[in-house]
Protein backbone atom coordinates (compact mmCIF):
# COMPACT_ATOMS: atom_id res chain seq x y z
CA UNK A 1 0.00 0.00 0.00
CA UNK A 2 1.79 3.72 -1.27
CA UNK A 3 2.36 6.24 1.68
CA UNK A 4 0.26 8.95 1.77
CA UNK A 5 1.94 12.13 0.02
CA UNK A 6 0.63 14.78 3.07
CA UNK A 7 -1.34 15.24 5.82
CA UNK A 8 -4.27 16.84 3.59
CA UNK A 9 -4.18 13.69 1.61
CA UNK A 10 -5.10 10.90 4.57
CA UNK A 11 -7.41 14.01 5.84
CA UNK A 12 -9.42 15.10 2.89
CA UNK A 13 -12.11 13.33 1.31
CA UNK A 14 -14.05 14.16 -2.03
CA UNK A 15 -17.50 16.11 -1.51
CA UNK A 16 -18.97 13.15 -3.95
CA UNK A 17 -17.71 10.56 -1.43
CA UNK A 18 -19.30 12.50 1.93
CA UNK A 19 -22.93 11.53 1.48
CA UNK A 20 -21.84 7.47 2.29
CA UNK A 21 -19.21 8.70 5.59
CA UNK A 22 -20.09 8.75 8.60
CA UNK A 23 -18.79 12.80 9.25
CA UNK A 24 -18.64 14.93 12.17
CA UNK A 25 -20.90 17.71 12.56
CA UNK A 26 -18.35 20.91 12.75
CA UNK A 27 -19.77 23.52 15.06
CA UNK A 28 -17.03 26.66 14.39
CA UNK A 29 -17.60 29.64 17.22
CA UNK A 30 -17.98 29.23 20.63
CA UNK A 31 -20.12 32.24 21.65
CA UNK A 32 -23.82 31.74 22.45
CA UNK A 33 -25.06 30.15 18.91
CA UNK A 34 -22.11 27.76 18.35
CA UNK A 35 -22.08 26.68 22.63
CA UNK A 36 -26.00 26.57 22.93
CA UNK A 37 -26.16 23.98 19.78
CA UNK A 38 -23.63 21.76 21.33
CA UNK A 39 -25.61 21.82 24.61
CA UNK A 40 -28.45 21.17 23.39
CA UNK A 41 -27.22 18.54 20.76
CA UNK A 42 -25.61 16.85 23.85
CA UNK A 43 -29.30 16.57 25.72
CA UNK A 44 -31.20 15.66 22.65
CA UNK A 45 -28.45 12.73 22.27
CA UNK A 46 -27.63 13.39 19.12
CA UNK A 47 -26.06 10.57 17.21
CA UNK A 48 -23.60 12.43 14.75
CA UNK A 49 -19.69 12.88 16.24
CA UNK A 50 -19.59 17.00 16.78
CA UNK A 51 -16.81 18.72 17.01
CA UNK A 52 -17.41 22.66 18.44
CA UNK A 53 -14.19 24.64 17.19
CA UNK A 54 -13.03 28.14 18.72
CA UNK A 55 -9.34 29.73 18.76
CA UNK A 56 -10.06 29.92 23.08
CA UNK A 57 -10.00 27.72 25.53
CA UNK A 58 -13.04 29.68 27.61
CA UNK A 59 -16.78 30.95 26.84
CA UNK A 60 -17.28 34.21 27.70
CA UNK A 61 -20.58 35.34 29.32
CA UNK A 62 -20.39 38.84 27.39
CA UNK A 63 -23.85 40.32 29.09
CA UNK A 64 -22.18 39.70 32.32
CA UNK A 65 -18.26 41.22 31.83
CA UNK A 66 -19.46 44.19 33.79
CA UNK A 67 -19.94 41.85 36.77
CA UNK A 68 -16.31 40.55 35.53
CA UNK A 69 -15.14 44.44 35.83
CA UNK A 70 -16.70 45.45 38.92
CA UNK A 71 -16.34 41.89 40.89
CA UNK A 72 -20.32 41.97 41.56
CA UNK A 73 -20.12 38.47 40.16
CA UNK A 74 -18.04 35.01 41.10
CA UNK A 75 -15.86 35.11 38.07
CA UNK A 76 -16.06 30.74 37.29
CA UNK A 77 -19.79 31.52 36.37
CA UNK A 78 -19.44 34.41 33.32
CA UNK A 79 -16.00 32.70 32.00
CA UNK A 80 -16.06 28.34 32.18
CA UNK A 81 -13.67 26.36 30.34
CA UNK A 82 -15.33 24.89 27.22
CA UNK A 83 -13.76 21.68 28.46
CA UNK A 84 -15.49 21.80 31.64
CA UNK A 85 -18.95 22.84 30.10
CA UNK A 86 -18.98 19.71 27.67
CA UNK A 87 -17.58 17.47 29.69
CA UNK A 88 -19.27 13.85 29.48
CA UNK A 89 -21.33 15.81 26.65
CA UNK A 90 -20.29 13.49 23.84
CA UNK A 91 -19.14 16.83 22.01
CA UNK A 92 -15.73 17.14 21.80
CA UNK A 93 -14.12 20.38 21.62
CA UNK A 94 -10.80 21.52 19.79
CA UNK A 95 -8.57 24.63 20.78
CA UNK A 96 -7.93 26.09 17.54
CA UNK A 97 -7.29 28.98 15.03
CA UNK A 98 -9.97 28.09 12.03
CA UNK A 99 -7.64 29.51 8.99
CA UNK A 100 -10.40 28.24 6.07
CA UNK A 101 -13.73 27.42 5.40
CA UNK A 102 -14.62 25.28 1.92
CA UNK A 103 -17.95 25.16 1.28
CA UNK A 104 -17.81 23.57 -1.78
CA UNK A 105 -15.42 20.44 -0.58
CA UNK A 106 -17.10 20.67 3.19
CA UNK A 107 -13.78 20.95 4.27
CA UNK A 108 -12.32 23.37 7.64
CA UNK A 109 -8.47 23.97 7.58
CA UNK A 110 -7.06 24.98 11.22
CA UNK A 111 -3.98 26.47 12.23
CA UNK A 112 -2.66 23.62 13.36
CA UNK A 113 -2.69 22.06 9.89
CA UNK A 114 -5.61 19.64 10.64
CA UNK A 115 -8.83 19.15 7.94
CA UNK A 116 -11.88 18.49 8.74
CA UNK A 117 -14.83 17.13 6.70
CA UNK A 118 -18.51 17.41 7.43
CA UNK A 119 -21.86 16.43 6.93
CA UNK A 120 -22.97 19.33 8.70
CA UNK A 121 -21.53 22.76 9.25
CA UNK A 122 -22.56 25.22 11.69
CA UNK A 123 -21.29 28.47 11.35
CA UNK A 124 -21.22 30.65 14.87
CA UNK A 125 -18.30 33.15 13.93
CA UNK A 126 -19.55 36.60 15.27
CA UNK A 127 -18.21 40.03 14.25
CA UNK A 128 -14.88 41.65 14.65
CA UNK A 129 -13.92 45.00 16.47
CA UNK A 130 -14.87 47.88 13.17
CA UNK A 131 -12.91 51.01 13.72
CA UNK A 132 -15.39 53.12 11.28
CA UNK A 133 -12.66 54.29 9.07
CA UNK A 134 -11.26 56.15 12.62
CA UNK A 135 -7.56 57.39 12.38
CA UNK A 136 -5.77 56.01 15.33
CA UNK A 137 -8.83 54.48 16.81
CA UNK A 138 -7.50 50.79 16.60
CA UNK A 139 -4.04 51.72 18.10
CA UNK A 140 -5.11 53.84 20.69
CA UNK A 141 -8.18 52.99 22.15
CA UNK A 142 -9.20 50.00 24.69
CA UNK A 143 -11.83 47.20 23.64
CA UNK A 144 -14.66 45.54 25.90
CA UNK A 145 -15.49 42.51 23.95
CA UNK A 146 -13.84 39.51 26.18
CA UNK A 147 -12.25 39.04 29.79
CA UNK A 148 -8.55 39.82 28.85
CA UNK A 149 -9.92 43.20 27.68
CA UNK A 150 -12.01 43.93 30.98
CA UNK A 151 -8.80 42.65 32.67
CA UNK A 152 -6.92 45.66 30.77
CA UNK A 153 -9.68 47.62 31.20
CA UNK A 154 -9.23 47.64 35.11
CA UNK A 155 -5.79 47.60 35.45
CA UNK A 156 -5.68 50.38 33.24
CA UNK A 157 -8.00 52.49 35.28
CA UNK A 158 -6.60 51.73 39.10
CA UNK A 159 -3.28 52.74 37.45
CA UNK A 160 -4.57 56.14 35.83
CA UNK A 161 -6.49 56.69 39.04
CA UNK A 162 -3.12 55.97 41.12
CA UNK A 163 -1.27 58.59 38.93
CA UNK A 164 -3.53 61.18 39.39
CA UNK A 165 -2.77 61.07 43.07
CA UNK A 166 0.80 62.32 41.92
CA UNK A 167 -0.44 64.84 39.44
CA UNK A 168 -1.37 68.24 38.84
CA UNK A 169 -3.25 70.63 36.49
CA UNK A 170 -3.90 69.11 32.69
CA UNK A 171 -2.18 65.76 33.38
CA UNK A 172 -4.26 65.13 36.43
CA UNK A 173 -7.30 66.44 34.51
CA UNK A 174 -6.61 64.18 31.47
CA UNK A 175 -5.69 60.90 33.31
CA UNK A 176 -9.40 61.07 35.36
CA UNK A 177 -11.33 61.32 32.33
CA UNK A 178 -12.51 58.27 30.88
CA UNK A 179 -13.93 58.83 26.90
CA UNK A 180 -16.17 55.94 25.53
CA UNK A 181 -16.97 56.44 21.83
CA UNK A 182 -20.64 54.79 21.04
CA UNK A 183 -24.12 54.77 22.82
CA UNK A 184 -25.50 51.50 22.44
CA UNK A 185 -25.62 48.82 25.02
CA UNK A 186 -22.52 48.35 25.76
CA UNK A 187 -21.06 51.78 25.36
CA UNK A 188 -24.00 52.94 27.75
CA UNK A 189 -23.65 49.80 30.27
CA UNK A 190 -20.06 50.69 30.90
CA UNK A 191 -20.15 54.32 31.42
CA UNK A 192 -22.98 53.54 33.66
CA UNK A 193 -20.81 50.68 35.43
CA UNK A 194 -17.76 52.86 35.64
CA UNK A 195 -19.99 56.17 37.01
CA UNK A 196 -19.91 54.41 40.11
CA UNK A 197 -17.51 52.29 39.68
CA UNK A 198 -14.40 54.73 39.89
CA UNK A 199 -15.70 57.19 42.72
CA UNK A 200 -15.51 53.31 44.93
CA UNK A 201 -11.96 53.01 43.98
CA UNK A 202 -10.59 57.26 43.63
CA UNK A 203 -12.42 57.44 47.15
CA UNK A 204 -9.79 54.69 48.74
CA UNK A 205 -7.42 56.55 47.19
CA UNK A 206 -7.88 59.68 49.23
CA UNK A 207 -9.38 61.30 45.96
CA UNK A 208 -11.78 63.99 45.29
CA UNK A 209 -14.85 62.53 43.01
CA UNK A 210 -15.94 65.73 41.48
CA UNK A 211 -12.14 65.33 39.49
CA UNK A 212 -13.75 62.17 37.96
CA UNK A 213 -15.38 62.48 34.31
CA UNK A 214 -17.28 59.79 31.99
CA UNK A 215 -17.67 61.04 28.80
CA UNK A 216 -20.09 58.67 26.05
CA UNK A 217 -19.23 60.54 22.93
CA UNK A 218 -22.27 59.21 20.25
CA UNK A 219 -22.31 60.09 16.63
CA UNK A 220 -26.11 60.28 15.99
CA UNK A 221 -28.97 62.10 17.71
CA UNK A 222 -29.65 59.84 20.53
CA UNK A 223 -28.79 56.96 22.61
CA UNK A 224 -29.59 53.47 22.34
CA UNK A 225 -30.61 53.58 18.69
CA UNK A 226 -33.72 51.08 17.96
CA UNK A 227 -35.12 51.18 21.50
CA UNK A 228 -38.14 52.60 22.52
CA UNK A 229 -38.12 56.03 23.82
CA UNK A 230 -39.16 55.00 27.39
CA UNK A 231 -35.90 52.92 28.01
CA UNK A 232 -33.99 55.95 26.31
CA UNK A 233 -36.01 58.34 28.94
CA UNK A 234 -34.83 55.79 31.61
CA UNK A 235 -31.25 55.34 30.85
CA UNK A 236 -30.63 58.95 30.46
CA UNK A 237 -32.01 60.12 34.19
CA UNK A 238 -30.38 57.13 35.49
CA UNK A 239 -26.80 58.04 34.06
CA UNK A 240 -27.15 61.52 35.57
CA UNK A 241 -28.44 59.89 39.29
CA UNK A 242 -24.84 58.07 39.08
CA UNK A 243 -21.95 58.69 41.40
CA UNK A 244 -20.74 61.23 39.17
CA UNK A 245 -23.47 62.42 36.29
CA UNK A 246 -22.70 60.29 32.87
CA UNK A 247 -21.85 63.21 30.31
CA UNK A 248 -23.60 62.71 26.74
CA UNK A 249 -21.72 64.27 24.01
CA UNK A 250 -24.56 63.54 21.18
CA UNK A 251 -23.90 64.70 17.42
CA UNK A 252 -20.38 64.30 17.76
CA UNK A 253 -17.82 62.50 15.29
CA UNK A 254 -14.67 60.83 16.62
CA UNK A 255 -12.74 61.73 13.49
CA UNK A 256 -8.85 60.68 14.94
CA UNK A 257 -7.52 59.37 18.04
CA UNK A 258 -4.24 60.12 18.97
CA UNK A 259 -2.55 59.15 22.39
CA UNK A 260 -4.33 60.59 25.65
CA UNK A 261 -6.37 62.72 22.94
CA UNK A 262 -9.78 62.37 21.31
CA UNK A 263 -10.31 64.98 17.63
CA UNK A 264 -14.32 65.62 17.34
CA UNK A 265 -16.45 67.28 15.15
CA UNK A 266 -19.55 68.77 16.56
CA UNK A 267 -21.39 71.97 15.20
CA UNK A 268 -19.22 71.91 12.30
CA UNK A 269 -15.84 73.25 14.86
CA UNK A 270 -13.30 70.55 15.79
CA UNK A 271 -11.87 70.18 19.18
CA UNK A 272 -10.21 68.14 21.52
CA UNK A 273 -10.69 65.67 24.33
CA UNK A 274 -7.79 65.08 26.65
CA UNK A 275 -8.43 61.99 28.00
CA UNK A 276 -5.91 58.91 29.19
CA UNK A 277 -8.98 55.97 28.72
CA UNK A 278 -10.46 55.99 25.52
CA UNK A 279 -12.29 53.04 24.87
CA UNK A 280 -14.18 51.92 21.68
CA UNK A 281 -16.93 50.20 21.57
CA UNK A 282 -19.20 51.48 18.24
CA UNK A 283 -19.02 49.33 14.97
CA UNK A 284 -18.32 45.73 14.19
CA UNK A 285 -16.60 44.25 11.27
CA UNK A 286 -17.76 40.96 9.44
CA UNK A 287 -15.54 38.08 10.96
CA UNK A 288 -12.43 37.51 7.74
CA UNK A 289 -13.71 34.33 7.45
CA UNK A 290 -16.92 34.90 6.29
CA UNK A 291 -15.83 37.52 3.78
CA UNK A 292 -13.43 34.72 2.46
CA UNK A 293 -16.54 32.45 2.02
CA UNK A 294 -17.61 31.33 -1.76
CA UNK A 295 -20.36 32.31 -2.24
CA UNK A 296 -22.92 34.36 -4.45
CA UNK A 297 -22.68 38.15 -3.36
CA UNK A 298 -26.58 38.28 -3.07
CA UNK A 299 -26.27 35.89 -0.84
CA UNK A 300 -24.43 38.26 1.33
CA UNK A 301 -26.25 42.08 2.62
CA UNK A 302 -24.86 45.04 2.20
CA UNK A 303 -22.91 44.98 5.44
CA UNK A 304 -21.67 41.14 4.24
CA UNK A 305 -23.68 39.50 6.74
CA UNK A 306 -24.69 36.23 5.17
CA UNK A 307 -28.37 35.86 4.46
CA UNK A 308 -30.37 33.19 5.72
CA UNK A 309 -34.01 30.95 5.12
CA UNK A 310 -36.20 30.41 7.94
CA UNK A 311 -34.33 27.31 9.06
CA UNK A 312 -31.16 29.32 9.76
CA UNK A 313 -29.28 27.32 6.41
CA UNK A 314 -27.08 29.42 4.02
CA UNK A 315 -29.29 29.48 0.93
CA UNK A 316 -26.94 28.06 -1.51
CA UNK A 317 -25.64 25.48 1.06
CA UNK A 318 -28.51 24.12 2.86
CA UNK A 319 -26.04 21.70 4.72
CA UNK A 320 -24.70 24.45 6.65
CA UNK A 321 -26.51 26.88 9.83
CA UNK A 322 -25.60 29.69 11.15
CA UNK A 323 -26.45 32.59 13.48
CA UNK A 324 -25.00 35.15 15.70
CA UNK A 325 -23.67 38.56 14.20
CA UNK A 326 -22.54 37.09 11.12
CA UNK A 327 -25.84 36.39 9.88
CA UNK A 328 -28.79 37.94 9.03
CA UNK A 329 -32.46 36.85 8.41
CA UNK A 330 -35.67 38.15 6.52
CA UNK A 331 -36.64 40.00 9.33
CA UNK A 332 -33.59 41.30 10.90
CA UNK A 333 -33.32 40.75 14.91
CA UNK A 334 -30.74 42.24 17.57
CA UNK A 335 -27.87 41.11 18.12
CA UNK A 336 -28.31 39.67 21.45
CA UNK A 337 -27.63 36.81 23.38
CA UNK A 338 -31.28 35.96 23.76
CA UNK A 339 -31.70 35.98 20.25
CA UNK A 340 -28.30 33.96 19.69
CA UNK A 341 -29.50 31.55 22.43
CA UNK A 342 -33.04 30.60 20.36
CA UNK A 343 -31.01 30.50 17.33
CA UNK A 344 -28.65 27.66 19.01
CA UNK A 345 -31.36 25.73 19.94
CA UNK A 346 -33.16 25.77 16.59
CA UNK A 347 -30.27 24.96 15.08
CA UNK A 348 -30.03 22.04 17.36
CA UNK A 349 -33.14 20.84 17.03
CA UNK A 350 -33.40 21.15 13.12
CA UNK A 351 -30.11 19.06 13.38
CA UNK A 352 -31.77 16.20 15.22
CA UNK A 353 -34.17 16.40 12.61
CA UNK A 354 -32.37 15.87 10.09
CA UNK A 355 -30.42 12.94 11.46
CA UNK A 356 -33.77 11.12 12.08
CA UNK A 357 -35.35 11.77 8.55
CA UNK A 358 -37.94 14.21 10.02
CA UNK A 359 -38.78 17.35 8.61
CA UNK A 360 -37.16 20.84 9.57
CA UNK A 361 -39.26 23.96 10.87
CA UNK A 362 -38.81 27.45 10.47
CA UNK A 363 -37.05 29.02 13.33
CA UNK A 364 -39.34 31.22 15.94
CA UNK A 365 -37.47 34.06 17.60
CA UNK A 366 -39.00 35.78 20.75
CA UNK A 367 -38.31 39.12 21.93
CA UNK A 368 -38.55 38.93 25.41
CA UNK A 369 -37.72 42.82 26.08
CA UNK A 370 -34.62 44.71 26.95
CA UNK A 371 -32.24 44.68 30.24
CA UNK A 372 -29.44 46.70 30.98
CA UNK A 373 -27.15 47.48 33.25
CA UNK A 374 -27.70 51.19 34.62
CA UNK A 375 -24.94 51.33 37.56
CA UNK A 376 -23.81 48.89 40.37
CA UNK A 377 -26.97 47.50 41.84
CA UNK A 378 -29.06 49.29 39.37
CA UNK A 379 -30.81 48.15 36.32
CA UNK A 380 -33.81 48.29 34.04
CA UNK A 381 -35.81 45.24 32.72
CA UNK A 382 -37.78 46.19 29.87
CA UNK A 383 -40.14 43.55 29.58
CA UNK A 384 -41.66 42.78 26.39
CA UNK A 385 -41.07 45.87 25.97
CA UNK A 386 -44.91 46.33 27.67
CA UNK A 387 -43.13 46.35 31.69
CA UNK A 388 -40.25 48.26 32.86
CA UNK A 389 -38.82 47.47 35.73
CA UNK A 390 -35.97 50.19 37.60
CA UNK A 391 -33.87 50.13 39.99
CA UNK A 392 -32.71 46.78 42.68
CA UNK A 393 -36.00 45.06 41.33
CA UNK A 394 -34.57 45.65 37.34
CA UNK A 395 -30.98 44.54 38.52
CA UNK A 396 -32.54 41.35 40.33
CA UNK A 397 -34.57 40.35 37.59
CA UNK A 398 -31.39 40.89 35.07
CA UNK A 399 -29.43 38.83 37.21
CA UNK A 400 -31.73 36.24 37.41
CA UNK A 401 -32.59 36.29 33.72
CA UNK A 402 -28.90 35.73 32.80
CA UNK A 403 -28.36 33.44 35.64
CA UNK A 404 -30.84 31.26 34.48
CA UNK A 405 -28.68 30.95 30.29
CA UNK A 406 -25.44 30.99 32.11
CA UNK A 407 -24.11 27.43 30.49
CA UNK A 408 -22.70 26.80 33.73
CA UNK A 409 -23.95 25.05 37.48
CA UNK A 410 -24.69 28.76 38.53
CA UNK A 411 -28.39 27.87 36.74
CA UNK A 412 -28.50 25.09 39.58
CA UNK A 413 -26.42 25.78 41.93
CA UNK A 414 -28.10 26.22 45.43
CA UNK A 415 -26.43 29.49 46.54
CA UNK A 416 -27.21 31.50 43.80
CA UNK A 417 -31.35 30.21 44.17
CA UNK A 418 -31.24 31.32 47.73
CA UNK A 419 -29.25 34.47 46.98
CA UNK A 420 -32.02 35.46 44.60
CA UNK A 421 -35.10 34.17 46.56
CA UNK A 422 -33.27 36.02 49.54
CA UNK A 423 -32.49 39.51 47.66
CA UNK A 424 -36.15 39.62 46.19
CA UNK A 425 -37.99 38.59 49.51
CA UNK A 426 -36.11 41.33 51.34
CA UNK A 427 -36.75 43.79 48.58
CA UNK A 428 -40.47 43.20 48.79
CA UNK A 429 -40.27 43.17 52.55
CA UNK A 430 -39.49 46.49 52.36
CA UNK A 431 -41.97 48.20 50.21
Amino acid sequence: MPEPKSLDETLTIPAQLIAAQKLPTLILGGGFTGLFTALHLSHQHYRTPTILIDRDSRFIFKPLLYEFLSGEMNTQYICPRYDNLLHKSGIEFIQDTIESIDLQQRQVKLASGLHYNYSNLVLSLGSVAGYCGVEGAKEHTLQFFSTEDAIVLAKHLRDCLQRATQATGLEKQTLLTFAIMGAGCTGIELAATLADLLPNWHTLLGGDITDLRVVVIQRGKEILKGHSDSIRETTQTALQERNIAVELMLETEVIEVRPDTVVLKRDNQIEQLSAATMIWTTGTAINPLIDKLSIPETSLDKQGRLKLTNILQLLDFPEVFAGGDCTVMEQPLPATAQVAYQQGAAIAQNLQALSENRPLFPVKIGLRGTLLKLGLDDSVADLYDRYQVKGHLGHLIRQAAYVDLLPTPARNFKGTVEWLSDELFHYIAEK
